[in-house]
Parts: C-alpha cells; structure tokens; sequence
C-alpha cells in the first residue's frame, strides 16, 4: 500500500500509532477544525487544544493525551503534505468529513493500514467484532502488543471503521455497509495513492480506492468532476488514463 519515500509526505510506516490508545477521533478533529482558520498553524492547533481547551478536556493530562494523538493521526502541521492537502479539502461543500479522516489516518498509522484487507473483504452486511480486528493486530505486529492493549487496539479500530461509515454498530457487532464517497473523498483516496506510487489506471486499482468501495465508473466519473473543479488533471482516452496533482503538488514546491 505504500512505498518507502512516501514518508516524506507525512506517512508513517514502521511506528504502531494511534490506535493503541484511541480511534480516529472524527468528532474531536471537526471540533478542532472548526476552531482553527483552515490556514492555522501547528501553534495555533496545539493553543486551541491545550491553552483554549476548545475540545473540552477536563484535565491537563487529557489535554496533552489528545493532543498527542491528534498529532500522530493527522500530524495537525500545514508543512506536511498530507495533512495540508486534508485540510484544504475538509470544508468543501458536501465533503465526508469522517471518511476524509479515516483515509488520513490510514496514511498516518500502520496498525489501522493493516485492517484494511479485513474490511474490504468483509461483504455488504456480514457482520465482524473487535475480537476479528484484534486478530489482524496479532497476526500483523506479532509479540509487539501485551494481551490487554491488544485486545482495547481491536476495540478502536472496530470504532474507528463505523466512524467512517464502512460498519454500522448493532450491539457488539459491526455490520458492513455500503458507503457513497464523494468528489472530495476521491481526490483524496487519488492523491493518497499517487503519493504511494500508483500510476494510471493503478490508482482505481489501489486499496486506497477500493475503500471507496465504488464501481470504477462511478469512481471516474468522481475524478473527472474534480477535474472540471480544478482539483487535479484527468485525461482518459481508451484504456489509458493518466492523472496527475498539478495544485497540490506545485503547492508542495512553495
């Protein structure tokens, strides 16, 4: 799913990450990004969490605990790509805030990236538990994980999946439901997998976009309306197809 150099983009690769102590946080992030102008700085997110307490934290300690995992899910810092391009995306009109979250965090938090198989291949209305996503983190960090942090690390990721609307919760289970991504999810599943190394028709290909878990019409009919909008440039002719990130990239150069 991804390639060495993308951590240079803001990826992580080798560290466990968030969700060890927490899910991807979607209600925390849309408060905090509703908080902070889109141009904020990473002073400026840590301030609104830790001086203004804009999330509501009751303790110093809470403060400084989201923070952190603010910062390892999302980075929360305009001078890496990934986050600034999440940024600028978020507050487009109808964007899926929580599915643009999840993606993200994908990019961010290897044991997160590591249940992705398990969810696109969970069919639309079977049902899993956070046992099977705990299953996934001991097969996937063997020995890394004592049984208890373990066991809660399944728990946040069977919460993060229904935050972004690929499970909805009935009980202690999790059923897999369809999700309708739009324009601006694609952009950013798109630019996730070009920043990973896919080319061409390889990044409809890419696990970024089979989360999307859209036809690969509907899904190039999604990148050729963010074409037409200016997100990035989308040429298809035949069985070729050829999309590059003229904005963000040339953004990344400044």
């Amino acid at each position: 799913m991804l390639i060495e150099k993308t951590e240079i983009h803001g990826f992580i690769i080798d560290k466990l990450g968030a969700h060890l102590g927490r899910t991807i946080m979607t209600e925390e992030v849309t408060l905090l990004f509703s908080a902070c102008d889109a141009n904020a700085s990473a002073q400026n997110y840590r301030k609104a969490i830790l001086d203004d307490n804009v999330l509501l934290k009751p303790t110093a300690g809470s403060k400084a605990e989201t923070n952190r995992r603010l910062r390892q899910l999302y980075s929360l810092d305009p001078s890496v790509l990934v986050f600034r391009v999440l940024r600028e995306l978020w507050n487009q009109p109808s964007s899926d805030q929580n599915l643009l979250a999840l993606l993200c965090a994908l990019a961010r938090d290897p044991v997160l990236r590591s249940t992705t198989d398990l969810v696109i291949n969970t069919s639309y209305g079977n049902t899993l538990t956070a046992k099977d996503f705990e299953q996934i983190v001991a097969e996937n960090f063997p020995g890394r994980l004592n049984p208890k942090t373990q066991a809660s690390t399944g728990r946040n990721l069977a919460s993060s999946w229904v935050q972004s609307g690929h499970f909805h919760r009935i009980g202690t289970e999790k059923t897999r439901q369809r999700i309708e991504p739009d324009a601006m999810a694609v952009v950013y599943a798109l630019f996730l997998a070009y920043l990973s190394g896919y080319r061409g028709d390889g990044l409809f290909a890419s696990t970024w976009l089979k989360l999307l878990g859209s036809s690969t019409h509907q899904l190039h009919n999604l990148a050729q309306q963010a074409s037409q909008q200016g997100w990035l440039e989308y040429r298809h002719a035949g069985q070729v197809t050829e999309i590059t990130f003229r904005h963000f990239m040339e953004n990344d150069r400044e």
